[in-house]
C-alpha cells in the first residue's frame, strides 16, 4: 500500500488521467515529481489533459516462468482484502471495510487491465467468492494459493484453482523453530500429488537456506523482506539489538531485506518477494515506494517476481506500482 506525499486529485484530478501521464512522460519523471513537494505547480491541469489525450500504448509487464507459467514480476497480494494492514486493528478494520466481494472483483479487473496476470491469496468466504466472480467475469488472472492445512488442502484446490501453493510464510517459521520441518516438507509433497507447483513461504531467511541445502523438490520460494516472525524462533529475539522504543508487534528491522535477498540469490528456484514495502513503512512518498521497488528488482535475481499488497482507495497504486515494475523489473 502506497499513497503520494502530494495528491493531484485534490484538485479534481481523476487519476485516470494522472496515470495516463505516468505512461506519456515514463515513470521515472513523472512519479518522483508527483510525490515531491511543490508538484502541484508543475502538475497542472492543462497538462494532465494532455497526457490523456496522448495515444501511448501500455506497455507489457516484465515477465518470469513459473513452471510451465508465464507471470509478470508484479503479482497482486492479498492482505489488504484481508484486512491485514500491520498498521493496528483500525487500519485493518478500514481495509476490510472498504474491499467488499463487489469492490473487491473490481479490483482484480483493474489489475488485470494494468497488465499483471498473476494474483496470491489466503482463503476465506468473502474471497473465495469474489474469486469465482472474478472467474465469471472473464478475469483471467493465474492463482496462487498461500495455505497450511494438509488436511483440507483438496477440497479448497478444487473450490479455487490455483496454479501453485505455498505452505504459509508464519506456519514454516513456527514449524522449523520447533523442529519440524518434515512437516512442511510433507505438505509439499502433498501439494505435488495434486499436480501442482509446490512452495513455500518463509520470514525467516534461515528456513529458505536449509530447504535448499536439503534439496527439497519445490518449485518456488516465497521470500518476506522482514523476518516478522522473530518470537517463534528460540533465541532469535535476543539477537536484536537493544532499541530505545516501545515493545512492537511487528520487528521491521531496517537490515532485514538485505539478509533475504542474499538468500534469495543464492537460490536457483525462482522466489516471490512480498512486504518489499515493510507493510506501508516505505510508503511516506512516492520517492521512497519508487526506491523501493528499485532495490527489490536491483536484489533479486531476474527470475524472480515481487508481490504487493494493494489499497487503491486514495491513489491508483495498481498503476503507479506497474509503472515502477516496468521501470525497474525488466531484465539487464
Amino acid at each position: 500500500m502506497n499513497e503520494p506525499s502530494y495528491s493531484p486529485f485534490a484538485e479534481g484530478l481523476g487519476r485516470r488521467v494522472f496515470l495516463g501521464q505516468l505512461s506519456a512522460v515514463g515513470a521515472a519523471g513523472a512519479i518522483a515529481a508527483a510525490g515531491a513537494v511543490g508538484a502541484a505547480t508543475a502538475w497542472n491541469k492543462a497538462g494532465f489533459a494532455a497526457a490523456a489525450e496522448s495515444n501511448a500504448t501500455a506497455e507489457p509487464l516484465p515477465t518470469v516462468k513459473l513452471g510451465p507459467y508465464t507471470i509478470t514480476r508484479l503479482i497482486v497480494g492479498s492482505n489488504p482484502l484481508h484486512g491485514y494492514s500491520y498498521m493496528g486493528p483500525h487500519t485493518d478494520r478500514h481495509m476490510k471495510e472498504y474491499f467488499t466481494v463487489d469492490r473487491t472483483v473490481q479490483f482484480y479487473r483493474e489489475c488485470e487491465q494494468a497488465g499483471l496476470n498473476t494474483l496470491q491469496f489466503s482463503p476465506s468466504p468473502d474471497l473465495s467468492e469474489a474469486l469465482r466472480r472474478s472467474k465469471q467475469e472473464g478475469v483471467k488472472m493465474h492463482r496462487i494459493l498461500l495455505f497450511s492445512d494438509r488436511a483440507k488442502l483438496k477440497p479448497i484446490v478444487s473450490e479455487t484453482e490455483p496454479i501453485a501453493v505455498a505452505h504459509h510464510g508464519g506456519a514454516t517459521d513456527k514449524l522449523f523453530g520447533q523442529g519440524k520441518s518434515g512437516q512442511v516438507h510433507d505438505f509439499v509433497k502433498a501439494v505435488h500429488d495434486l499436480g501442482l507447483l509446490a512452495g513455500v513461504s518463509a520470514h525467516n531467511p534461515d528456513c529458505i537456506r536449509k530447504i535448499a541445502d536439503e534439496g527439497w523438490e519445490v518449485d518456488f520460494f516465497m521470500t518476506c523482506f522482514y523476518f516478522l516472525t522473530r518470537a517463534s524462533v528460540p533465541g532469535a529475539l535476543e539477537k536484536i539489538p537493544p532499541i530505545q522504543t516501545l515493545e512492537f508487534t511487528y520487528p521491521f528491522l531496517k537490515d532485514d531485506p538485505k539478509a533475504m535477498t542474499q538468500v534469495i540469490r543464492q537460490v536457483r528456484q525462482p522466489c516471490l518477494a512480498f512486504k518489499i514495502l515493510g507493510a506501508g513503512r516505505l510508503c511516506t512518498s512516492q520517492d521512497s515506494v519508487r526506491e523501493a521497488f528499485r532495490f527489490a528488482f536491483a536484489n533479486i535475481k531476474p527470475t524472480d517476481a515481487v508481490i504487493v499488497g494493494m489499497y487503491p482507495r486514495f491513489f491508483d497504486e495498481i498503476r503507479a506500482n506497474a509503472q515502477y515494475t516496468l521501470q525497474f523489473g525488466k531484465p539487464a
